[in-house]
């Protein structure tokens, strides 16, 4: 048999149906798909390969997948995370008012090479964050987040929606240092949106994806919201999610809690092309919901919401739910490394239950493979390593102290690792990844642009230099002079 590349050597984690482990496995690629795979021995003899990749002394396992982050929040992190709701304040600042195309393209390369360094080949990146800053006022933006994802060579569902009703809002355009402002209602917004997905989706084979979006409505947003607004939001969130159903694309909110699934329920939100970010603190019958709706969750374990309440990410498994991890990177103090949100989800939930047996080590790994791609749709394709699967393929060396002495590598690998352990990358048959360093992008370009774009936005919210000073309590007590 004839192939493109053939890794060799390591310890083969498929996470296909029976989960199986091959010791010294090898995975043989051609035509960016797996043609072949099982004991190195074996595929030594059946194989020639153009490129083969000794992963002696590592693992091979299928590329990482991260169901829930924003763009943007590459360029704005950390800063004003000290002062309350402020650095959400700057996020709407910047998303509406502050960025440019130039921004966008930086800040999505900036992100893709940190995915690409820590083993994430596909993950989600809503176009903004929160309520009422999604960059959708123009498709020029998610062209440049796009073209900027492609030069790294990742994989990218964007999610593109309009702001929460009431509108308009007000957005700025730059255009050689001259900002001009205007108003943008929905309508402006959707047909973005509806551009963006047929220009888009499911194109450079199959590297993008657009997903589509609405804000989450609560209970607080019924209650406050002039009745005729609030009927409008209603009417919003269903022609979205329509579109997205006749598109058969994924359909997201960010931010569930508390009785807002049971208000998407009564709205015809939920089902198997939505899924739902956060999902804090929900009752009983919301659980129930997703589960018989097959609605997917998206438990993002290191993110602030996971403070302010607890997604119950294992009762909903119980009752047959995809629940997959997201980064909700990298807001404001959170990176795309998934092996920390691994780390931090099984903490997080064996703290609740006080039971160190609850979320097993395994059942987290699938959380960021093959529970991502179901939860995304994308489960034919990716997620695991199996014949006819698309070549999403990463390594893992061993050979680090934190991973020593070489065995049970597999909870050494879900335990002890982080992103920097990731040796080499493959998506869709393309090496991305050797040895560490990204090979169609130079990165210190990629950082000196986004260097240089952070501050073009700083200077354009006033230099920014009160939310970038380190705050009073930051080492836990008042600075006493010297």
């Amino acid at each position: 048999m004839e192939a493109d590349a053939l890794f060799t050597g390591g310890c083969l984690v498929t996470m296909n149906e029976q989960r199986d482990v091959v010791d010294r496995g090898a995975v043989a690629v051609a035509g960016g798909r797996i043609v072949a795979l099982g004991a190195a021995a074996a595929l030594a003899d059946q194989v020639h390969a153009a490129q083969v990749i000794d992963c002696t002394d590592q693992i091979i396992l299928p590329g990482l997948v991260d169901v829930h982050a924003h763009a943007g929040h590459g360029l704005v992190k950390s800063i004003g995370m000290h002062n309350g709701n402020r650095w959400e304040e700057i996020c709407g600042e910047v998303y509406t008012q502050a960025s440019d195309a130039a921004f966008w393209f930086a800040e999505a390369r900036l992100a893709a090479l940190e995915r690409l360094r820590f083993g994430v080949t596909t993950g989600v990146s809503l176009l903004g964050g929160g309520d009422t800053i999604m960059r959708t006022d123009d498709p020029a933006y998610a062209k440049a987040h796009c073209d900027g994802v492609l030069s790294v060579g990742t994989r990218s569902v964007v999610a593109v929606g309009p702001t929460r009703a009431p509108h308009p809002i007000d957005y700025a355009h730059w255009n050689n240092g001259n900002r001009t402002t205007y108003p943008v209602r929905f309508e402006q917004q959707f047909e973005t949106c509806k551009h963006i997905f047929e220009e888009w989706h499911g194109k450079a084979d199959d590297t993008i994806r657009i997903a589509m979006l609405y804000p989450v409505l609560r209970d607080e947003h019924e209650r406050d919201m002039a009745p005729d607004d609030y009927a409008a939001a209603c009417a919003q969130s269903q022609a979205v999610r329509q579109f997205a159903k006749d598109k058969g694309a994924i359909f997201t909110q960010d931010g569930h809690w508390r009785g807002s699934v049971r208000r998407a329920h009564e709205l015809g939100l939920l089902g198997p092309q939505s899924l739902l970010s956060h999902c804090i603190d929900l009752h009983d019958d919301e659980i129930a919901l997703i589960a018989e709706t097959g609605t997917k969750v998206a438990h993002n374990p290191s993110a602030n919401a996971s403070i302010s309440g607890r997604c119950p990410a294992i009762e909903l498994m119980a009752q047959g739910a995809t629940v997959a991890l997201g980064s909700d990177a990298t807001a404001p103090d959170r990176s795309a490394d998934m092996f920390r949100h691994m780390q931090q989800a099984m903490h997080y939930h064996r703290r609740h239950f006080q039971d160190a047996d609850i979320l097993p080590i395994g059942q987290t790994l699938e959380m960021c493979t093959i529970g991502g791609a179901r939860a995304l749709g994308m489960e034919a394709d990716i997620g695991s390593l199996e014949i006819g699967k698309r070549a999403d393929i990463i390594t893992v060396d061993l050979r680090r102290p934190h991973l020593f002495p070489p065995n049970m590598p597999l909870h050494r690998l879900v335990c002890f690792a982080n992103g920097n352990d990731v040796s080499n990358v493959m998506v869709g048959g393309a090496m991305v990844l050797e040895d560490g360093r990204a090979t169609q992008v130079h990165e210190d370009e990629i950082l000196a642009d986004a260097a240089r774009q952070c501050a073009v936005m700083l200077e354009r919210i006033g230099g920014g230099k009160a939310d970038m000073a380190l705050p009073d309590d930051f080492w836990g007590r008042e600075a006493t002079p010297t």
